[in-house]
């Protein structure tokens, strides 16, 4: 593929998740392999339906779940994505920002999605019950 076509790839991807709704769930299998391998800070799955699996569960423990994409970077094997996430749970509004490796398919599809983000600064060190503790364990690690 060529880097215009590898930017075309995965800004199709990009823009599907920034309009990511339950209802557009099933055409996630357009652009991804039967056996894409997903993983980020609470899954390491394969295969499209786990993937689907795991929206679908963000999508009823979360609230106004919603992605954007802030900037794409293509290199050799696909590229980067560099990504926000804003949604609500009990109704607290929660931001996450992260990056996703995603990895091309000789076709063009998406062959791996492997998320990073820090889901202990980001997300654990804003729970009631352990938040505390984690600030603790950030600030004592800290230089």
């Amino acid at each position: 593929m060529t880097q215009a076509e590898k930017h075309g790839a995965l800004a199709a991807y990009a823009h599907y998740f920034e309009s990511l709704t339950p209802e557009s769930l099933p055409g996630l299998g357009a652009l991804v392999t039967d056996d894409i391998h997903f993983r980020d800070p609470f899954n390491d799955v394969r295969g499209r339906d786990a993937l689907i699996h795991i929206f679908e569960h963000m999508f009823r423990t979360t609230r106004n779940a919603k992605f954007t994409v802030r900037r794409i970077a293509v290199d050799e094997a696909g590229g980067i994505l560099e990504w926000v996430f804003d949604f609500e749970v009990r109704g607290r509004a929660m931001h996450i920002a992260g990056t996703s490796v995603v990895t091309l398919s000789e076709d063009g599809r998406i062959a791996a999605h492997i998320d990073h983000w820090d889901a202990a600064g980001q997300l654990y060190a804003k729970l009631p019950l352990i938040g505390p503790v984690i600030r603790w364990i950030i600030g004592r690690f800290s230089a």
